[in-house]
């Protein structure tokens, strides 16, 4: 299933830095259009069902912990192969590692809090969208 949409959070260390406007600039000078957003708030029972792939993860907790901790901005986006195209512009998950420019290596203080999330698949684009956007949500 290939989608010209993706899924992104921008995630609570972003919101608290202050990181919204210029991470949403970038991405709007990256091609994306941005379909669906919204500022709200994990809680705990959400965190845990979004990231139940990692349940058996040791850093679980600290992750769930981490993201129910304040505000995000959820969003879904449209280009070209958004997907992949999104991937390269947030960077590497160490932002350390990740290339000049992206939104990790700007933003993203450490692997734990990397300032940004962005689906891995068109797949899990889908999903992630409708977990946190109603159909009527998304134009």
């Amino acid at each position: 299933m290939v989608t010209n949409r993706t899924f992104t959070m921008l995630k609570p260390d972003a919101v608290e830095k202050g990181h919204v406007g210029a991470i949403l600039e970038k991405i709007n000078v990256s091609g994306f259009r941005i379909v669906a957003l919204k500022l709200t708030q994990m809680t705990t029972a959400d965190a845990k069902a979004f990231y139940a792939i990692h349940s058996e993860r040791p850093f679980f907790g600290e992750l769930v912990e981490y993201m129910t901790r304040g505000p995000i901005i959820a969003a879904i986006l449209e280009k070209e192969n958004a997907v992949d195209d999104f991937r390269t512009l947030i960077g590497a998950t160490n932002p350390a590692d990740a290339a000049d420019g992206t939104i990790r290596k700007l933003y993203a203080a450490s692997i734990g809090e990397n300032a940004v999330h962005g689906s891995d698949s068109d797949e899990n684009a889908a999903i992630e969208s409708a977990f946190h956007f109603s159909g009527r949500e998304q134009f």
